[in-house]
């Protein structure tokens, strides 16, 4: 074998051993370490809720995988090797007893004379090439393979004629200098490209990043009304699955998969498996889940499909929730648009016990009603919606949006057929905004108002009992004939359309990191719009949270205040309630790790849907949140 073949079998054998560790310059490889840790995710726009709200402006860092070269340290003279420069040492007679290979080392200017004539280090990241100063032996390996590979290439391409032979000698006695350490370098980079080959197949996707949360529930209710029972412990699930694909790298479309085990009802028109409130006898009449006895994670609507009161759904039936399009229009200016939204997901929530997965418990205290007007947190993304962010300044932002119920059915067969109305301006609507200021840095405030019309008699917020037939009357024969739809009175009194017009205030203080004052203020001003008969509604909460409770990550709440009730009423409608309610509420967020948080939770009713005659109803919760 002559010396050249004998050269390329040998730079073979460490094939791709060069710039996979060396990229454009040297790099460290650190013997007590791992040689690389697991490739960064790809960077997609998050949102300003914890799994699901819009993104003022989303990121502009385009998806990529980090290079390998920046998950590595450029390597300094070790201490030890700067202590050697300074005291005596024994002499060596060969570079393999060297613990670094200094610039006067023969080693080191052969290898340099290499790199000069063959151009196979460019240098370091910062464009320097640091020739002078002493380099540990793998650092030394790492070069001495890159200018192998160099040769390599050319007698591959048929210009060993380029290559002296003085230099392939001088590459066989390097090699033999340094073959544990190249063989070393040949086994962990071997290892890098077997791991990084798997992590590419097993990667969902280059443009897409996969989160999820489950909820195991474990609740029950007591303080029945009359004539009712109260509920046995139960123990429901909620799984979300959220895809969130990014195709420029500055807009983001969400994906949400759903899928849970919550019942509804029972309910004179629907029926039902049963609720919590339902079962107690605070539920609505018609799908028997309005109440103010309601846990803020259970969908609004878990059996019945309320665009034309289908049912089927629930029963741990996978469903799309959300289905919504980000994209930047112009400079501080975002707009969306989706065939699934909630208006949780433009706006974002300034109470810190928000989180359905995270915080408070129950629905009153998770959001304010003004968020929650028309459906808006239905929970099962029902309404159809588009709307922009402006993101004035760091300190003040505004956003809008309109939504319809009904956008994909053609045809208004009214109430019951369709009870919500059809298409995009035939039925039930609602146009919202939001402004978001921040005067101080500890001080966070948000404006709501929102106008929304339905075609039948509710405010579409889950509250209450009152949130179906909202404003009562008592219907007239004639009334009940043209608009009872065989239903009665209960029929002449929800087929009524009604206009809303909603304001709420919400702030957040910061007394310190571990301790925040909050509270919100909603009022709705509803009236139907054939009958003369309005009535308004009011809702209020204030409470306190503590962060990092006995361990880093824990949170706990106290909220006090008053579920969503009727406080006056004018023309024929009246207000059956004798008694303001009231709500306390408290929850302990105990956070197990990262990924698992187990919370806890009491919520006490007072005179629950304004009645004297109701019990005092308590509904204990333990609720396990997983997250990934």
């Amino acid at each position: 074998m002559n010396q050249n073949q004998w050269m390329l079998s040998e730079s073979r054998a460490v094939k791709q051993l060069g710039f996979l560790s060396l990229l454009l310059g040297l790099v460290s490889i650190d013997m007590g370490a791992a040689i690389a840790a697991t490739p960064a995710a790809s960077n997609l726009p998050t949102t300003v809720q914890q799994a699901s709200s819009i993104e003022a402006q989303p990121e502009t860092v385009p998806p990529e995988t980090v290079p390998l070269q920046e998950q590595s340290a450029i390597a300094t003279p070790s201490v030890n090797a700067a202590a050697s420069e300074t005291e005596p040492m024994a002499q060596v007679t060969s570079v393999s007893q060297l613990s670094d290979v200094k610039p006067t080392d023969w080693a080191f200017q052969a290898l340099q004379s290499l790199v000069e004539r063959y151009g196979c280090i460019v240098g370091y990241p910062d464009k320097t090439y640091r020739g002078n100063r002493a380099l540990t032996r793998y650092e030394f390996a790492a070069g001495l393979n890159a200018c192998l590979d160099r040769v390599n290439e050319l007698i591959a391409a048929g210009t060993a004629d380029l290559v002296k032979k003085e230099d392939l000698v001088a590459l066989q006695k390097l090699q033999e200098e340094f073959a544990a350490e190249l063989a070393t370098l040949r086994g962990r980079v071997g290892a890098l490209e077997a791991r990084a080959a798997t992590l590419e197949k097993q990667q969902f996707s280059t443009t897409t990043k996969l989160s999820g949360e489950v909820i195991f529930s474990l609740a029950s209710a007591y303080g029945a009304a009359p004539g009712f029972k109260d509920a046995q412990p139960v123990f429901n699930d909620r799984v979300r699955l959220n895809l969130k694909t990014s195709f420029t790298g500055k807009d983001l479309l969400i994906t949400g998969l759903q899928a849970y085990n919550f019942g509804q009802g029972p309910s004179a028109l629907l029926g039902g498996t049963g609720s919590l409130g339902g079962t107690l006898g605070y539920g609505d009449p018609v799908f028997g889940n309005a109440s103010q006895v309601y846990l803020g994670y259970a969908p609004q609507f878990p059996e019945t499909n309320p665009q034309n009161l289908s049912g089927g759904r629930g029963n741990n039936r996978v469903d799309i929730y959300k289905l919504l399009y980000i994209f930047p229009i112009a400079n501080k200016v975002t707009a969306f648009i989706g065939t699934n939204a909630e208006v949780s997901d433009a706006f974002p929530a300034i109470l810190p016990w928000s989180s359905e997965g995270q915080g408070a418990i129950s629905r009153f205290a998770t959001l304010p009603a003004a968020q929650r007007v028309s459906g808006g947190t239905s929970q099962t993304g029902l309404d159809s919606a588009a709307g922009v962010i402006l993101s004035l300044s760091e300190a003040i932002d505004f956003r809008a949006l309109y939504g319809v119920t009904s956008a994909s059915l053609p045809g208004n067969a009214g109430f019951p057929g369709t009870p919500l109305g059809a298409g995009i301006f035939n039925g039930s609507y609602t146009a919202a905004a939001q402004l978001t200021i921040k005067p101080a840095k500890s001080l966070d405030i948000a404006l709501n108002y929102a106008h929304s019309y339905h075609q039948i008699n509710i405010l579409g917020t889950g509250l209450a009992k009152s949130d179906i037939g909202s404003v009562l009357f008592n219907p007239t024969p004639v009334e009940i004939a043209a608009r009872g739809r065989g239903l009665g009175a209960l029929g002449a009194i929800a087929n009524q359309g009604i206009t809303l017009d909603t304001l709420g205030l919400t702030a957040a203080f910061r007394l310190s990191p571990q301790f925040s004052l909050a509270g919100s203020f909603s009022y709705i001003f509803s009236s139907l719009v054939d009958i003369d008969a309005s009535t308004n509604f009011l809702s209020w909460q204030v409470g306190v949270q503590a962060n990092d409770l006995f361990r880093k990550g824990n949170t706990a709440g106290i909220i006090f205040g008053q579920p969503l009730s009727r406080v006056s009423t004018s023309g024929r409608a009246f207000d059956p309630g004798d008694r303001t309610p009231y709500q306390v509420e408290g929850f302990f967020n105990f956070k197990l790790n990262d990924n698992i948080s187990v919370t806890p939770g009491l919520f006490v009713i007072f005179n629950a849907e304004e009645l004297s005659s109701s019990s005092t109803v308590y509904v204990p919760v333990i609720r396990t949140t997983f997250t990934f």
